[in-house]
């Protein structure tokens, strides 16, 4: 099969389509033709030499995909040769097929295009378990969204916006009537605003309960000011460093929580319980047409140095997707 690879770290022209072994499904997996792939910050930095894949993952980027089941081990039960899936990986989305543990395939939502498929996996299972899972959102509170015009940030406006919560978004001012269509009742231009004096602006001084953060370092100190009594802090990024001051004086009078995640990295059962959350929780959201999958544009698997491109220049709003065939 083909894939593409990093022969040496470096810009998006080190991404080379190159012939590769065709995968086999080991215990407990299948193998998916892959119709299309999505572009993650992750896989920028992979390309650049500073987010290895886990051991025993593809060596190709991807961190999600969509397409058709072609082999499946002899143990699994649950899934057939032939099904329309999308999938969690740990890498290799960028390549024309994949081996996938079980546990981390979704079907194809009703009334979702396969190809647009490849938008929800990564975006749904990073989403969900931190924003629903671990700090707890629920109807009535305030969800501060950082990066509203990524493929999380999309995703996180939407269910935010599903649960019954006011969602406040950070994005460019360009992006803003796209996030209000999405749902956002306070797009936040971060750039020329205030973000914490907004977030207490629109709450009535209260703050937010909850904050999904993809910046880190850069933020800290501003999050936890504009985090509500009893609020959670969910960090899942460092686009703005990895080592902040944290006022710890502030963040016990407001009884706060900062919490840090990563998903790429987790065990196999953890993942497993974390996409069928997924699918228990979200996919009926998606089914229904309250959810959908935010799509820039799709280019060619081919094309990916260029799709890597737009992705750096943060002009795109949603998931740039990588086609195959």
């Amino acid at each position: 099969m083909r894939a593409i690879t990093i022969p040496e770290p470096g810009g998006p022209d080190a991404l080379v389509w190159s012939e590769v072994p065709d995968p086999e499904p080991g215990p407990g997996e299948v193998v998916v033709d892959v119709r299309a792939s999505a572009v993650n910050r992750a896989d920028l930095l992979q390309r650049q030499g500073h987010y290895p894949p886990p051991a025993g993952a593809p060596a190709y980027p991807g961190l999600e995909c969509s397409g058709v089941i072609s082999a499946t081990a002899p143990d699994v039960t649950e899934w057939r040769v032939g099904q329309e899936v999308c999938a969690l990986l740990a890498g290799g989305g960028y390549a024309e097929r994949v081996a996938v543990p079980a546990g981390q395939l979704l079907p194809v939502p009703a009334g979702v295009d396969l190809v647009d498929a490849a938008a929800l996996p990564e975006v749904a299972c990073t989403v969900w378990s931190n924003v629903v899972r671990l700090a707890g959102l629920s109807a009535g509170e305030t969800l501060l969204v950082h990066g509203g015009g990524s493929g999380i940030g999309t995703f996180a406006v939407q269910l935010g916006v599903a649960l019954g919560a006011t969602v406040v978004v950070t994005a460019r001012s360009a992006k803003h009537g796209r996030l209000r269509e999405l749902g956002a009742a306070h797009p936040v231009d971060y750039r020329e605003q205030d973000f914490v004096a907004e977030v207490r602006r629109v709450t009535d001084g209260r703050g937010a309960d909850v904050i999904l953060d993809i910046m880190g370092a850069s933020y800290l100190g501003r999050n936890v000011s504009a985090l509500a009594t009893g609020g959670r802090l969910v960090i899942i990024g460092m686009q703005g460093g990895r080592k902040g001051e944290l006022d710890i004086g502030a963040l016990l009078a407001k009884r706060g929580t900062v919490a840090a995640t990563a998903l790429r990295s987790r065990p196999l059962a953890e993942k497993a319980a974390i996409v069928q959350g997924v699918r228990a929780q979200v996919w009926p959201l998606v089914e229904s047409g309250t959810i959908r999958p935010i799509v820039d544009r799709r280019l060619p698997m081919t094309e990916a140095a260029q799709a890597h491109r737009l992705v750096e220049t943060n002009d795109h709003v949603g998931k740039v997707l990588l086609t195959v065939g």
